[in-house]
Order: structure tokens, then C-alpha cells, then sequence
């Protein structure tokens, strides 16, 4: 066997597409008839991915360095992750969820709940450029508070979805805003500027049908006897005071301040900590327990004990494992070159504008799919494609405007990816029930895409125009 340590070897599509096939077919027949979930599959496609990286010649040190180095970029994640359970447990432990349900159940209505969640949500990812600290914070929030009003879940979830990715998109503060375009080389503010062109008409629709949503919930009465027992089980088990809105808004507070996520997230955590010592009389031993094993509660009231059992250490260690699967499976066919095999059949399809935008939304959704990474959504293609759209004459603008359109508003959709195995474990939701309602998501691909095909706010190059170098900067996994 030839014996080979990097990506020059000629790969075949079809070579290439065993391991996706097999990651298809697996995780279809285990999600769906088994109703399993998804390590097994990633794992049996990584070692498929590794027999066929075998096959062609590829040395087995080689593949394990390859997995390594995939896994470690997404260290950051996985550490914030971590992080973020032991906030969720202490945070209602120290009862700042449950404070921020008590006041959220008085101030919203079900009729326009959806629609202030997306708007709401959107002002604090937009502040933050942190579509993680949103959901984290005021996501866990409106969940418990919708539940109150009689909104299902999914729906709510999907709000909270929609609002905190556009901050994640349109924030100069996102890490995959500053991203997309240092990848192909275009300034940051031409880009933001050039992507309110589909963000803006996407948002607009999402709030719309977030609006007629909420007219179905307008006729059904709101049931006070529930919303006031859960404020009863709320009060009777936890001290409620405004004084705990401190700790998510100092939070929100530090991420503005490009605190970075990590201290920003422990200094979150130890403010639970002493909110369920000093305010709800708790101890420290049971705070330590909760750090890691996380909060529970018996009141009898199966919504809110199913609402407010959760968080901890170990909580997030079904999402550790499989971000960790993802990323190996990820990392051989990134580093092989199955990846970019994949790619060049797709740019064989762009023979037009439209071809090239809708083709590079596909590569993005592919990238999101197979690698497990958002970032990794934005690079790979984005390397791939600069080419063909200067063949074109076409503006880099376009493209890293349609990286984000899709690389960034579709990570969160897969539940292996790290955007979609967050989301999923910290809203305990599926991607799969939330995603009908992520609007915003939803539509910023579909309007890139009907936007290329029309014409519509494709900007040409300009000879005048001199390309900015990619940011050598390290990115940075975005909350």
C-alpha cells in the first residue's frame, strides 16, 4: 500500500461519497425507524471514512492526527459548553431563571410572544454578536415563560433560534461575521452592509409569520389558574427578587465588552453560585453537586420540573461525545481530500450566477452536514469558490454575504454540528422540531438563493476595487 500523509492523491467522487452515503443511510434508519440517536452512526461513518482513506493509500497516523486536529478546533466550543451547563444548573438553583419567569409570565402575552422573543433575542445577540449567551440566558427564559402562556416548545424554540442568529450574523462583534469575509478578503463593514440586503427582508417575513402564529394563541384564553400556580410553586420554592436580573445582565454586559467567553461564562457561574448560597440559602456542598451533576426539583407540577431539572457538568457530556464524533468523521474527510472532491463536482454546476449562488448555499449546508463546524462552513467553501466568482466578475461580497446566508444560518440545524448540538442541550429541544420554526434561518438561504437567479442586489466587481487580505487571526468559537 502506497503510504501518504497528505491530500495530493486523486480521489474519485464516488470514492468520496461512501462514507457520506453510509453517514445518510445510518443516521436515516437509526433517527428515524430506531429512533436512536446519532454516535453510533457518526462513529461507524468515521471508521467507513477511515477504511476508505485506507484504501486509498493514506497511513493511519495520518487519520488519527487528522481526527485530533479536527477535535481540537472545536476545543473552545466544548469548553464553553461545559461551562455553560454548570451556569444552567446553578442559575436556577440560585433561582435567576425562575425569577426571570415570574416576571416574564406578567409581562408577555401569548398573542405577541413569539414576536417579542425573535425581536428580543435579536437585540441581545446583536449587542453581544453571541448567539450561545443568548440562547443561554434569555432563551432558557422564554422557554419557561411560553410554556406558561400554552406555546409549544418548538415554536418557542424556533423564535429564540431565529433572533439569536441574527446577532450571530449581523453583529460586528460575531466571530462569523468577521469570518466570512476575511476568508475571501472583502471589509467587514461592506459585508455586513451588503447583507441586510437578504437579512432584512428575512427578518421582516420571520415576524410576520411569527405574527400569525401568534393570532392562533389570541382566541384561546390564557389560562390564569396555571400561570398563577406555576408563579405559586415559583415563589413557595425559590426567593424571587428583580436584584437577580444582576447576573444575566452583567453577562450580557461583560460579552459586550469582548470579555472572553470563557471567563465572561465562569463569572456567570460563580454568580449562581452565590445567589443559591446567600439569596436562596442554600449550601456550598450542594452548589459543588450542582455544578455537576446538576439542579432538580419534585413539585408535583411535571411542566416545571421537566422545565428546571437540568444543567450540570455532566449534562453536557451526550453533546461532548458527540461534537467529538463529528469532529473526527469531519476531519478525515476534510484532510483527505473527500471533501474537496465533493466541492469540485459541485463547482462544475455553476455555469451561471444563480448556479453559483444556489451551489454555494449547498456547499455550505453540505460543510455544515459532514464537518460538524460553522466556521469550517465559511472556510471551505469560501476558499473554493473565490475563484469562480472572479471568473464571473462577480463582486467577493456576494459571496461571503451567502457564506453567512447559509453557512451561519443553517449550523444550527444539524444536531451533531456544534451550533446544533448547543442549541439542542441547552434549549432541550431536537434542531429537528425547531427548525420548521426558525424562520430567519430558514429564509436567508431560500432569498440568497431567489436573489441569484433574479439578479437581484448581485453586486459586479469593480475594477477600482482592491481585494483586503484574509485576517491571519485564529477564529474564535462564537457563543
Amino acid at each position: 500500500m502506497q503510504s501518504t500523509d497528505n491530500n495530493d492523491k486523486e480521489i474519485s467522487i464516488w470514492m468520496a461519497l461512501i462514507p457520506i452515503i453510509f453517514l445518510v443511510v445510518s443516521l436515516s434508519v437509526t433517527l428515524i425507524k430506531f429512533e436512536g440517536e446519532a454516535h453510533i452512526p457518526l462513529l461507524l461513518s468515521t471508521a467507513v471514512a477511515a477504511i476508505v482513506a485506507l484504501k486509498l493509500g493514506y497511513k493511519w497516523e495520518f487519520l488519527e492526527k487528522s481526527m485530533i486536529q479536527s477535535i481540537s478546533v472545536a476545543m473552545q466550543a466544548i469548553l464553553i459548553l461545559m461551562v455553560i451547563g454548570v451556569i444552567i444548573g446553578t442559575w436556577i438553583a440560585g433561582g435567576i431563571v425562575p425569577t426571570m419567569i415570574y416576571y416574564g409570565l406578567e409581562l408577555l402575552s401569548p398573542t405577541f410572544f413569539l414576536v417579542t422573543t425573535c425581536i428580543l433575542c435579536s437585540i441581545v445577540s446583536f449587542a453581544t454578536g453571541s448567539s450561545w449567551t443568548t440562547a443561554g440566558t434569555v432563551g432558557i427564559a422564554v422557554l419557561g415563560i411560553g410554556q406558561g402562556l400554552g406555546i409549544p416548545v418548538a415554536m418557542i424554540a424556533g423564535a429564540v433560534i431565529s433572533g439569536a442568529y441574527f446577532g450571530d450574523k449581523m453583529s460586528p462583534l460575531s466571530d462569523s461575521t468577521n469570518l466570512a469575509p476575511a476568508v475571501v478578503g472583502v471589509n467587514l463593514y461592506q459585508h455586513i452592509g451588503h447583507m441586510i440586503y437578504t437579512t432584512g427582508p428575512a427578518l421582516i417575513i420571520a415576524l410576520i409569520l411569527y405574527g400569525i402564529i401568534g393570532i392562533r394563541f389570541a382566541d384561546k384564553s390564557v389560562d390564569i389558574e396555571q400561570i398563577q400556580l406555576i408563579k405559586t410553586i415559583m415563589s413557595e420554592y425559590f426567593v424571587i427578587s428583580p436584584w437577580l436580573f444582576i447576573p444575566p445582565l452583567l453577562v450580557i454586559a461583560l460579552v459586550i465588552l469582548r470579555m472572553p467567553a470563557l471567563p465572561g461564562m465562569t463569572i456567570g457561574g460563580i454568580l449562581g453560585v452565590l445567589c443559591h448560597v446567600f439569596v436562596q440559602s442554600g449550601n456550598l456542598g450542594d452548589a459543588i453537586n450542582i455544578m455537576y451533576g446538576g439542579f432538580s426539583i419534585e413539585t408535583g407540577v411535571e411542566m416545571i420540573d421537566s422545565l428546571l431539572t437540568r444543567g450540570g457538568l455532566d449534562d453536557m457530556m451526550y453533546t461532548v461525545s458527540l461534537i467529538i464524533l463529528a469532529m473526527s468523521f469531519g476531519g478525515i474527510l476534510e484532510k483527505t481530500g473527500m471533501l474537496q472532491a465533493i466541492m469540485e463536482k459541485l463547482i462544475a454546476l455553476t455555469n451561471s450566477t444563480g448556479n453559483l449562488i444556489a451551489t454555494t448555499v449547498a456547499a455550505c449546508i453540505v460543510s455544515n452536514a459532514i464537518t460538524a463546524d460553522q466556521y469550517l462552513s465559511h472556510v471551505i467553501p469560501g476558499r473554493m469558490f473565490a475563484k469562480k466568482y472572479k471568473e464571473k466578475n462577480l463582486s467577493l461580497k456576494n459571496l461571503s454575504r451567502t457564506l453567512e446566508d447559509a453557512g451561519t444560518m443553517t449550523s444550527s440545524f444539524f444536531p451533531w454540528n456544534t451550533c446544533g448540538a448547543f442549541m439542542m442541550t441547552t434549549l432541550a429541544v431536537h434542531p429537528f422540531e425547531y427548525a420548521p420554526y426558525a424562520f430567519l434561518n430558514i429564509l436567508c438561504p431560500i432569498i440568497a438563493v431567489l436573489f441569484g437567479y433574479l439578479g437581484i442586489t448581485i453586486v459586479k466587481e469593480k475594477a477600482s476595487e482592491v481585494p483586503i487580505q484574509p485576517s491571519s487571526n485564529k477564529k474564535a468559537q462564537n457563543l
